[in-house]
């Protein structure tokens, strides 16, 4: 060891953040192993680095007793004053034990735990970094496939995108950049290990997050999402500002925002509703683009049964019954769909005018 190896660490200490007096302890620390298992020794040891020259020495320490029984442990009154006349009784006396050759060996140890402490810190620094954007959206490129995954290069660290977790839509080839949403972040042997999503429904918040200032600064705010990925998706928004439209706010001047995320998602359409703390008004406004004529709320189940026009009946129950699978999951409510015709015959309602309930909503394709 030498000046030069101090100077190393005080460089690696400026790069990678890593304490200096942390490597010299860890290098400390596995110079005694390898001293013991080198030079088959069981003395208790101390490695000692200077922390200016570099220059290393090897001291046994040994408990000042009255009568030795085991030299390698002990050492008597009279021969630990001869290394210092200060020391008594149950005192530890050290006495240096530097071996001759013990510079290679420790400079072989000094090399392996930098490397490992190195790897170790960039990983944990990777670790720190991600885990602050969990559940947030990262860009990457993709680097490679195999029968279950994508490999998505973030910088520092490769991610995983598994492919159940990629829209229908979805087509990506190497070199490919794509927007992802950051699920899962895990701390493994091997490194940080994250995983990512194009299909939960955090990808679409976090997207009108970035895209509405109004969002971002919290004047309006997201209260559920609804997603079916590469379909169609449900966001219910609110404004804390009465003079601040929430709906307009998201679909922006000729839709320019929404479109924007639209066109992320593939063309996924999304249904842009005003969240209510009116159940009646909030399951209305869910089924957009449908027209509703009354809501009839049923607390204890904690269903909604939905009356529509006749001829908006399966607009209301959208294809294969997503548009009110999508209107349950916003809301929370059970919605059960009739339409005039239906709710006059099995429950005596009389078909009313032609009126509907006021509705605040906007449907993007």
């Amino acid at each position: 060891m030498s000046m030069e190896f101090i100077e190393a660490l005080t460089e690696i200490e400026r790069e990678k953040g890593i304490s200096k007096d942390i490597l010299l302890e860890a290098i400390e620390a596995a110079l005694i192993s390898s001293y013991k298992r080198n030079f088959n020794t069981a003395q208790n040891v101390r490695v000692d680095i200077n922390r200016f020259t570099g220059v290393i020495k090897v001291y046994a320490r040994k408990t000042v007793v009255e009568d030795v029984l085991d030299p390698r442990l002990e050492i008597s009154v009279e021969a630990s004053r001869e290394i210092n006349p200060h020391y008594t009784l149950d005192d530890v006396a050290e006495i240096e034990v530097t071996p001759r050759d013990f510079g290679r060996i420790a400079a072989q140890t000094a090399k392996q735990v930098v490397t490992q402490r190195i790897r170790e810190a960039e990983r944990g620094l990777i670790y720190n970094a991600f885990i602050d954007k969990e559940e947030d959206i990262v860009n990457g490129i993709v680097q490679r496939q195999d029968v279950r995954n994508l490999f998505i290069d973030l910088g520092k660290v490769e991610a995983v995108l598994p492919l159940t977790e990629l829209m229908p839509t979805d087509k990506f080839k190497h070199g490919d950049r794509v927007k992802s949403f950051i699920t899962k972040v895990e701390n493994t042997t091997k490194g940080p290990q994250i995983f990512l999503s194009r299909t939960h429904p955090g990808l679409l918040k976090r997207l009108f997050e970035l895209e509405v200032p109004e969002i971002y600064d919290g004047v309006v705010e997201i209260r559920s999402v609804a997603r079916e990925a590469g379909f169609r998706s449900k966001i219910a928004v609110h404004s804390r500002n009465a003079e601040v439209d929430p709906v307009g706010s998201c679909v922006g001047q000729k839709g320019m925002r929404v479109q924007t995320i639209v066109t992320e998602l593939k063309g996924e359409k999304i249904d842009i509703v005003r969240w209510s703390e009116s159940v009646e008004e909030y399951v209305a406004n869910a089924l957009s683009p449908s027209k509703v004529i009354e809501v009839i709320v049923y607390e204890q189940e904690k269903m909604a049964r939905v009356i529509v026009p006749d001829y908006q009946l399966s607009l209301a129950i959208g294809i294969k019954g997503q548009n009110a699978r999508l209107a349950a999951k916003l809301t929370g409510w059970k919605i059960d769909i009739k339409s005039e015709t239906q709710a006059e015959q099995e429950f005596g309602r009389p078909k009313s005018p032609m009126s509907t309930m006021h509705q605040d909503s906007v449907s993007i394709d």
